[in-house]
């Protein structure tokens, strides 16, 4: 073996996470491998739906306006009691990140341009049809790399493949994770969920829209994607049995009692699922690092399964860059698990609130939830409210990676206008390009030098909207990671905390995980 032979990143899996997680490093000129046991893009939709802030990942590598075109925006969420009546009505709301704030989407047209996407960098390696036998961690300290045992599946040959990093992002059932001896704590639903997939060959109305049926005899999840899709989702009864929920009559039979029949759809394909709440207990040993379902599992009701992944690479993958091109010790990886856990699990927390209200079986509980869903829609902003206590968490880290300033601001992502660059419109994080920088309100704030001499961009900000979000939180001034996320801030007449004390002063915040 030589040198060539070592990769900086080798990314076991090639789903959205594991493509995310290959795009991002190649975008930074790193030699990255991506190994794949199977041959193409996987068939069946998974993922269904994402939302602004993950594309706003995928703006980041040139993506975004690609998988936009294959996306349906900012479409109604209704639940629906048994009458078929809504009781609950919401839109989910913008947070400013620059992009519709949830899509629905067709996942294997997302595979398909993520994988174009590294396609695009010549320093990127692809292996499709190679399983990962096994992982070698380097146990000595001042070991740099990590030794992955692959099987060629298609000549039933053995390699050697060297990487300074690995990201396991190779799904709930992990052999990598297994391999390390990672505990994946938690539990399964004892309920089984049938899954139809069906292409639509007449719309009907109300096709275009999320509905939770919640009613307590077969409650179920009727949910538009694009490209001609849609889908069903409703559990079996304990009684039911597997062959006979997923033949075609007694599809019809669910789907009949929505007014929906072979005039509007054909069946694709009909399977079974059980819903997990899981988490890894460590998500780093050594040089390895799970990223994805391999890290966490959580039930689908808010569509965030794949977008808590792109979200673990998106926060692990800059970080890699900075500790493989020497702009950071790997101290500073010790804050991915730190950072990405409590997001996960308030996530986690949430879909399974919203499972409990869509899955009610007492008809007098579900009698008195609607009448409670239906007040607060009667309500003006009362619905919003609520729409932000039980859908997505807006994007900010507590612990972890993080500088001196006002806990409003430090740890937050910042929003995404649109804002003048050269005399051009442009999008806030394509003027920063990944880089870090300081944004500040009128003069240039005391310490930005120190910023600027490592790097970092300076730019003055002027659009409305960022100025008074800063405003608000008592911040002129702020350090912008290359992820999007405030570092450090000051107010008007404060000096910006100096980067000579950077890593020392963020390590010192970074807590152990609960």
């Amino acid at each position: 073996m030589t040198s060539s032979d070592i990769y900086d990143v080798a990314v076991v899996g090639y789903g959205p996470v594991g493509a995310t997680a290959a795009n991002l490093p190649g975008k930074q000129g790193l030699r990255v491998l991506v190994i794949e046991r199977d041959p193409d893009v996987y068939g069946r939709a998974r993922a269904i739906s994402t939302d602004e802030e993950v594309m706003r990942i995928w703006q980041s590598v040139g993506l975004a306006d690609a998988l936009q075109q294959d996306m349906l925006p900012d479409r109604p969420l209704h639940f629906v009691g048994a009458d078929g009546v809504p009781f609950i009505d919401l839109k989910i709301t913008p947070r400013g990140c620059g992009h519709p704030p949830q899509q629905f989407l067709y996942q294997p047209a997302v595979d398909r341009v993520l994988r174009d996407g590294v396609a695009r960098f010549t320093n990127v390696d692809v292996l499709l049809e190679h399983e990962c036998l096994r992982i070698f961690p380097v146990n000595d300290p001042e070991g740099d790399h990590v030794e992955a045992l692959l099987a060629d599946l298609r000549t039933d040959t053995l390699k050697r493949v060297r990487a300074s990093y690995v990201i396991a992002a190779d799904g709930g059932s992990s052999p990598t994770r297994g391999q390390l001896g990672i505990g994946y704590a938690g539990r399964t639903y004892t309920e089984r969920w049938v899954v139809i997939d069906t292409k639509v060959l007449k719309e009907w109305e109300a096709h275009d829209r999320l509905r939770f049926h919640c009613n307590p005899s077969r409650p179920t999840v009727d949910c538009p994607t694009p490209l001609g899709h849609h889908r069903w989702e409703y559990p079996a009864r304990t009684d039911e049995e597997e062959r006979d929920l997923l033949c075609d009559n007694e599809i019809w039979k669910v789907l009949g009692d929505q007014g929906i029949t072979p005039e509007h759809v054909e069946i694709l394909r009909a399977v079974m699922y059980s819903h997990h709440v899981r988490v890894a207990d460590r998500w780093r040993v050594g040089r390895v690092f799970l990223a994805g379902d391999a890290a966490h599992a959580m039930p689908p009701w808010i569509g965030q399964g794949m977008s808590s992944g792109v979200r673990d690479a998106a926060n692990l993958c800059w970080k890699l860059a900075a500790v493989l091109k020497g702009q950071a010790p790997q101290s500073l990886l010790d804050s991915y698990q730190v950072e990405r856990q409590p997001h996960v699990t308030e996530v986690t927390r949430r879909a399974c609130l919203v499972g409990r209200i869509i899955t009610e079986r007492n008809n007098v509980v579900a009698a008195v939830r609607n009448r409670i869903g239906r007040a607060v829609n009667r309500v003006p902003g009362l619905a919003a409210r609520l729409e932000k206590q039980m859908w997505i968490p807006e994007a900010r880290y507590q612990a972890g990676f993080l500088g001196a300033g006002n806990d409003s601001v430090v740890g937050w992502q910042i929003p995404q206008p649109w804002v003048n660059h050269d005399g051009t419109r442009a999008r806030l994080d394509d003027v920063i390009a990944g880089s870090w920088a300081v944004l500040h309100v009128g003069p240039r704030p005391t310490g930005a030098q120190a910023w600027i001499a490592l790097g970092a961009k300076a730019i003055g900000i002027t659009e409305p909207t960022l100025v008074g979000w800063l405003r608000r939180r008592g911040a002129t001034s702020v350090v912008v990671r290359p992820d999007g996320f405030v570092y450090a801030a000051a107010d008007f007449g404060q000096s910006l905390p100096q980067p000579t004390g950077m890593i020392q002063s963020a390590t010192s915040r970074v807590g152990v995980p609960a």
